[in-house]
């Protein structure tokens, strides 16, 4: 018997922002020993301190040399068994640490499929999802052969980014050229044009698929569709909606399809995943936009166990802690209906008490942010609630700022 089949596991937890808080926690009451690495800026977040062995917060502009660096001194005095990212910005550094350490778990090489726009889309077009027209910035000539034979309008994404960060919308060639010359100015090397690509603007409805995967099999999967694009929401402001799309439908099942079609493409063993996909208004079929090897934000996670039961944060850690049995052991999930309103607000902590629905699961508690998670049995209460809120949201609490170039 090998010494971590006989000992508590040691788990190395990255988390460059507040998330993860449900893993670290089913973490420690499975008897690990927790180790939390994170930065200066997200040290003061409500970690849940009484599961962590250890807090460590490293410099903000920390890289992977200094995260190996310090992981090879916890190891001096424990045995690392698992390094697990729990944020999108930390995927590829946890596997460079594995590699270090030859530990089991995603590779650098399967992370930058999940990380990078430009590899993700290549792989997939490859496999034979569909994935909108798309061409680097690397090589001018095939940034003009794009943009003489692909209509506009176009947008300019970063292959590192996530959401809509950073993003710009271009209408004619000259949009295109002047935004490269803007990049190629910037003091970041890695925020140059080398590091973005054009791709054409697809108008039609976003949807995204959440899902678990254990032996490179999709074994538990939920669909919402966003109220609106999130790259519209993050140009122009107002509420971000998403809620859980029809059960059992022709979209549903070609949702989950082309998922599970995605995972086995780029690599995915096991974990968490999020992607995202657009059904085109001008010909019905869904797109491939982007996916992460990770639990989806924006209390993606939270509408999903209101409508399932399910807890993606804690299956995700019953996987990474070797419960083969873990997709076998989840209870059938329910077949509710659940989503979400979430805004900037102009107060600190707004009050919502005056929305006293019997539908509102969950009340978002996070600075500057008001939002509302509902379910019921019917998807159109859930739509019509959701409507509702966003509509009194604007009046009642709804700030704007100007869209993030880069994530702070």
């Amino acid at each position: 018997m090998s010494d971590s089949e006989t000992r508590p596991l040691n788990v190395v937890c990255l988390a460059t922002y507040f998330k993860g808080v449900d893993f670290i926690r089913e973490c420690k009451s499975r008897g690990c020993q927790v180790v939390l690495i994170t930065k200066d800026k997200m040290l003061g977040d409500d970690w849940p301190r009484e599961s962590l062995d250890d807090l460590i917060a490293l410099p903000n502009d920390a890289g992977p040399d200094l995260f190996i660096h310090l992981v090879s001194l916890l190891a001096r005095q424990t045995k690392i068994d698992r390094i697990v990212a729990l944020e999108e910005f930390d995927v590829i550094i946890a596997a460079q640490i594995r590699e270090h350490f030859c530990l089991s778990g995603m590779s650098s090489a399967t992370a930058r499929l999940f990380r990078d726009k430009l590899a993700m889309g290549a792989k997939a077009k490859e496999a034979g999802i569909h994935v909108p027209d798309f061409v680097s910035l690397m090589n001018h000539n095939e940034v003009r052969n794009f943009v003489d034979q692909v209509p506009p309008p176009w947008v300019i994404k970063p292959r590192l980014n996530v959401s809509a960060i950073g993003i710009k919308k271009g209408q004619e060639p000259g949009d295109v050229w002047r935004a490269i010359d803007e990049l190629d100015r910037r003091e970041r090397i890695r925020e140059r044009s080398p590091y973005h690509l054009l791709s054409r603007f697809i108008s039609g409805d976003v949807f995204h698929v959440d899902s678990l995967v254990s032996n490179a099999r999709v074994i538990f999967a939920g669909a919402n569709k966003y109220g609106r694009p999130p790259m519209e929401v993050a140009l122009r402001g107002g509420a971000y909606i998403s809620h859980t799309i029809p059960r059992g439908t022709d979209d549903e099942k070609r949702l989950f399809a082309i998922n599970r079609k995605l995972v086995k493409t780029l690599g995915l063993k096991r974990g968490a995943a999020h992607a995202e996909f657009i059904r085109s208004t001008a010909d019905g079929e869904f797109y491939f936009l982007e996916v992460a090897a990770r639990v989806g934000g924006a209390y993606i996670a939270d509408v999903l166990e209101a409508a399932s039961g399910v807890n993606l944060w804690r299956e995700w850690a019953k996987l990474e802690l070797g419960d083969n049995s873990a997709g076998r052991k989840l209870s059938p999930p329910r077949k509710d209906y659940a989503g979400i309103v979430l805004s900037l607000a102009k107060q600190e902590y707004p009050d919502t008490s005056g929305y006293d629905d019997p539908e509102v699961e969950y009340r978002v508690k996070k600075k500057h942010h008001v939002g509302l998670i509902v379910r019921t049995k019917k998807l159109e209460r859930v739509q019509e609630l959701l409507t509702q809120y966003a509509i009194r949201f604007a009046e009642d609490f709804e700030a704007v700022l100007p869209p993030l170039e880069r994530a702070e």
